[in-house]
């Protein structure tokens, strides 16, 4: 006689806590599992973020997490490879590309889907080691303008304010930003802090009248294209009706008297021609600015995708300046981020034009100290191709490999034919991604499997330079590797030290030892 197994099915619940992956916003979601099966998600009422809000995106987060089309193995000229197969043939073919024509040969447009630590290792492996400025990321297009703008404000990409400066201001301008719909938390935020204060202010600028209007009191329908001259008549206007404050302007900034030259310009009647506003609205909208005791310009693509959208940018934070509303509470301009780690992006140097930890590629004493910090065999030491001239490059044949990553440019990119012939050109097509079809997979020499949002472990950084963690909730999809052990992998076969990171808070040290060396406190 034997006895039958009757042991009970143990059923167990558990929370994890982990970030969205859809905006710049990052909210906190909290996700409910049953038997390490995800199945319930709610707003993380204790993150600063959003507390407990989430958007109609955030709220369908688990249906990201399901199997369908997924990429399922590494593949090689569309055929199923095991890993090792595919990081050799991978760091084969880079090196003997940089053998032959230069590490400007090769090139990695990645992503703001990717964490901080993947974008960490990105940025090491590119500049530190292969030694070109050739890394971008697909952010370019929707925050370059205000990371130029920052940095040619305040001598570094910093985005002076926080979440609740919105709710603490006297004085809310939208510029060139839907919220309702872009960031729909942020816009609840917004819609709280007015009913909580009767007399905030809230003037809505746009070509286009948004759902976001609705919660001005004030709604100026500019020319689009507008932007700066409009920033530009506020400044003038400051000057001529003594609104500015003449002590932080000595005591902060340099350049003041030039830029009130050229602003002179922009009398109110200049402004409301060239704006196609009444008169009226223009000085009411500057009298209103200028005896506010706080203000906050919060700007988002309307300003950054403009062709000069660096100059506008700059025409914000110059009234600001001028007015000494800055550094105080409820008062800044807030540019802010459309990806989820389009932030955590820009601290580790994932733009061409950048080296980790805010610095500078072509300052010298920059490149050493990274250098040094990271042990590498060489580094960059002038700026790469950003994402349009990468791909101009890769038609021409001066890029011959390219190492696409968690994005698909095919449909993202402007000119899809020019972006299709590069891609046809190009010698070595490397793809990682987590799914197994897309318009840039098509292309691919190589395919990478990639983890999906549910699957990645590190960190984010939110518009508000907010790091929060990104937890896994289940285990990667069929053997789908994160994006920096790929990296990780790819550069141990190139003959590369430095990569031998076991898990993600390994390279979260790393880039927090860099922030810290040799900054004299």
């Amino acid at each position: 006689m034997t006895t039958a197994n009757t042991s009970p099915t143990i059923n167990k619940t558990s929370l994890k806590q982990t970030t969205c992956a859809y905006c710049g916003v990052g909210c906190g979601v909290d996700i409910s599992l049953f038997n390490n099966v995800p199945t319930k998600l709610e707003g993380m009422r204790e993150h600063p973020a959003n507390f407990g809000r989430l958007c109609v995106k955030g709220t369908h987060l688990l249906d990201t997490t399901g199997s369908d089309n997924r990429l399922t193995s590494p593949l090689i000229n569309n055929k199923a490879a095991t890993w090792d197969e595919a990081t050799d043939h991978v760091a084969n073919k880079f090196n003997d590309v940089i053998q032959k024509h230069g590490p400007d040969a090769v090139a990695f447009y990645v992503s703001g889907q990717l964490l901080t630590e993947d974008y960490y290792i990105a940025n090491k492996l590119m500049k530190g080691y292969i030694g070109s400025g050739n890394i971008d990321t697909n952010s370019r297009l929707c925050m370059s303008s205000a990371v130029a703008g920052y940095k040619r404000a305040f001598g570094e990409d910093v985005v002076p304010c926080t979440y609740e400066d919105l709710e603490q201001t006297e004085l809310l301008i939208l510029i060139g930003s839907n919220a309702a719909w872009t960031h729909p938390v942020l816009y609840q935020r917004m819609e709280r802090a007015k009913q909580l204060n009767p007399n905030m202010k809230v003037v809505v600028i746009d070509p286009r009248k948004t759902d976001t209007a609705e919660l001005a009191d004030t709604f100026l329908n500019i020319k689009p294209g507008s932007d700066a001259a409009l920033y530009n008549g506020l400044l003038n206007y400051l000057n001529e009706h003594s609104h500015l404050d003449t002590q932080f302007i000595a005591q902060h900034t340099n350049g003041f008297e030039s830029a009130l030259q050229e602003a002179q310009k922009w009398s109110c009647e200049a402004v409301s021609d060239f704006c196609d506003i009444a008169i009226e609205q223009v000085t009411e909208f500057y009298a209103l600015f200028a005896k506010s005791p706080s203000a906050i310009s919060f700007y988002s693509m309307g300003i950054n995708q403009s062709s000069s959208g660096v100059d506008k940018c700059n025409a914000i934070i110059n009234a600001h300046l001028a007015s000494g509303k800055l550094l105080k509470p409820g008062s800044g301009p807030f540019s802010i981020t459309g990806q989820p780690n389009a932030m955590g992006g820009r601290e580790v140097g994932g733009l061409a034009n950048q080296l980790a930890a805010h610095l500078d590629i072509e300052n010298e004493a920059h490149q050493s100290l990274v250098q040094r910090f990271w042990l590498s065999p060489t580094i960059a030491k002038k700026a790469g191709s950003n994402a349009i001239d990468m791909f101009d490059e890769i038609a021409a044949g001066k890029i011959k490999a390219v190492w696409i990553m968690a994005t698909n440019p095919m449909v993202s990119l402007p000119n899809n034919a020019a972006i299709k012939k590069a891609l046809e050109t190009c010698e070595l097509v490397v793809v990682s991604d987590c799914i197994a079809k897309s318009d840039t997979l098509k292309f691919a020499d190589v395919a990478f499997p990639s983890t999906g949002w549910g699957e990645k472990n590190g960190t984010v950084t939110n518009s508000e330079r907010r790091i929060s963690r990104q937890r896994p909730l289940v285990a990667p999809y069929s053997g789908a590797k994160n994006d920096w052990q790929i990296m990780c992998d790819v550069a141990k076969k190139m003959g590369f030290e430095g990569f031998d990171f076991i898990d993600p808070s390994g390279i979260f040290e790393e880039w927090a030892q860099l922030t810290d060396f040799e900054n004299n406190g």
